[in-house]
């Protein structure tokens, strides 16, 4: 006896899609960026500017009970799934979770590359500001400056720290109360 998908409606395009994606064979990790599916495929100098970041907070986000991966973020009612290059959420709403929603968050950071910088600049800031996110850390490789961004509004962030060249220690407010080293970025 096979076991059948789970049904969708036909006619909602936003399930359509979003159902597809997570099926995509060949690829690890696909989001979907207004409407557009987009595979992943960080260099190793992305992923190691990613882990900086991951060791740095990793005493804090423990004790927050949290913790940090790059799972999936839906965006209800927008062609949007996003997979961040790195997330805090709360343990309890990650485990046996599917997608959670930016506003679940405590942290999220990109990191930018030459094929998707102004993606993270732009598109990813205004969505994750529209659905809560409350912080928004750009790592940018391109500007060599972190901006951390807060907030949140349907406008996007009111408030804008940066950008700091790289070197220059960035502030996490509460509920981190941390200064993030980015000499290594």
């Amino acid at each position: 006896m096979s076991t059948r998908p789970p049904a969708y409606p036909a006619d909602d395009p936003e399930t359509a899609l979003k159902y597809a994606v997570q099926r995509i064979r060949g690829f690890d990790r696909v989001q979907v960026i207004e409407g557009f599916i987009e595979p992943l495929s960080p260099a190793w100098d992305h992923e190691s500017t990613i882990a900086k970041v991951r060791e740095r907070i990793a005493p804090k986000v423990n004790a927050l009970g949290c913790m940090a991966g790059s799972g999936d973020l839906d965006f209800p009612g927008t062609l949007n799934w996003f997979v961040p290059d790195l997330a805090v959420v709360p343990r309890e709403l990650a485990k046996d979770a599917g997608a959670l929603l930016p506003d679940q968050t405590l942290l999220i950071v990109e990191v930018t590359s030459d094929s998707n910088g102004d993606t993270d600049r732009v598109v990813k800031r205004r969505r994750y500001a529209e659905y809560g996110a409350p912080l928004y850390l750009l790592v940018d490789r391109q500007q060599r400056a972190c901006t951390l961004y807060s907030a949140p509004g349907n406008l996007g962030y009111t408030k804008v720290d940066g950008p700091h060249p790289f070197g220059t220690p960035l502030p996490l407010p509460e509920p981190f109360g941390l200064e993030l080293d980015t000499s290594e970025f």
